[in-house]
């Protein structure tokens, strides 16, 4: 389900549900931008269906069916909040976990498969505190709790908008005791980050270099893919000053990179312990690659098996949908 406040210049083309990919996201994906076809979609109804008696406390209701009138008065609820969340241009998303539902404005930089990825690899352990670098709108501590109701994730982001939309989504989802949104600079950590406080980070940074490819001319775009507002060192070294010892950092970025994030994380002292490759479809190129990596970690590496997301156009691979709904 998508809900959507619409500006006089959008249109049905912003009417598509449960988008995932957007066309200027794609990069190996274009065949397909959303999330589950219809045909898949109805071998996940358990998943997808309405929250359980023991998930719906995040949300508040009650675990007794509801009447007529009660679930009247429930979705004039739903609708006065979701009227009062969502600002001009901006559309409701239903992640299709937990009952969550993502803020998002089709104008700016949405969601893709790279994040959805990185919040399955992302391994989380009972009450960890989390840091979320480069957070965007939120979408990867969303994801994160929705996995592991224990865990408190921290966003940093530096676009306020993004961090604004960020916390309204939070908000929405009853997940303000569970996560918190900081608008700053993440070459300016130190300021607002305490030392060795997260037990793991998760980012998913620009996979551009400054300067390489054609940079698109919304400046928001722009840095949310080229490294114009931070590189890759200075991921890697707000990471290693947040971790803990033994912290564990989830990365997502391009292959055509591995040697300088290797390079990277060595310097910072974190040592890449496992690594999986993603490829489009089986006879492509791999696109991505997800590494954990350990602060002060000895070396060692596991190389899991690669993950292919297609196995025809549209069709997404029982292992991807098993990574997003398992």
């Amino acid at each position: 389900m998508m809900i959507e406040r619409k500006t006089s210049s959008q249109n049905s083309d912003h009417e598509e549900e449960n988008v995932l990919l957007t066309s200027s996201q794609t990069s190996g994906y274009e065949e397909d931008n959303t999330f589950l076809s219809d045909s898949q979609s109805s071998d996940h109804g358990e998943e997808n269906a309405s929250l359980s008696d023991s998930q719906s406390s995040d949300h508040g209701e009650e675990n007794t069916p509801l009447t007529d009138s009660q679930s009247s008065d429930h979705e004039e609820e739903n609708a006065s909040l979701t009227s009062s969340l969502l600002r001009e241009g901006e559309r409701l998303d239903d992640l299709q976990r937990e009952g969550f539902y993502l803020i998002q404005n089709p104008s700016r930089f949405c969601f893709g498969m790279d994040a959805v990825l990185l919040g399955a690899f992302a391994l989380t352990r009972q009450g960890e505190q989390v840091l979320d670098l480069c957070s965007g709108n939120g979408i990867v501590p969303m994801l994160l709790c929705a996995r592991n109701r224990t865990i408190h994730v921290t966003g940093l982001e530096i676009d306020e908008y993004a961090v604004d939309m960020a916390r309204r989504s939070a908000l929405y989802n009853g997940l303000t005791e569970r996560t918190a949104f900081i608008q700053g600079d993440i070459r300016e950590a130190r300021d607002f980050i305490s030392p060795a406080s997260f037990h793991a980070i998760t980012v998913n940074p620009p996979y551009m270099r400054g300067g390489s490819g054609l940079l698109n001319p919304s400046n928001v775009l722009a840095a949310a893919r080229h490294e114009i507002l931070c590189n890759l060192d200075d991921v890697t070294a707000a990471a290693a000053y947040a971790l803990k010892s033994s912290g564990r950092l989830y990365m997502v970025h391009r292959p055509g990179r591995l040697a300088e994030i290797i390079q990277s994380m060595s310097r910072h002292h974190l040592e890449i312990k496992r690594m999986q490759l993603v490829y489009p479809y089986i006879d492509k190129e791999s696109n991505m690659v997800l590494l954990e990596a350990r602060k002060g970690g000895n070396p060692g590496m596991i190389v899991e098996k690669p993950l292919i997301v297609y196995q025809a156009p549209g069709v997404y691979t029982p292992e991807v949908l098993e990574l997003y709904y398992g």
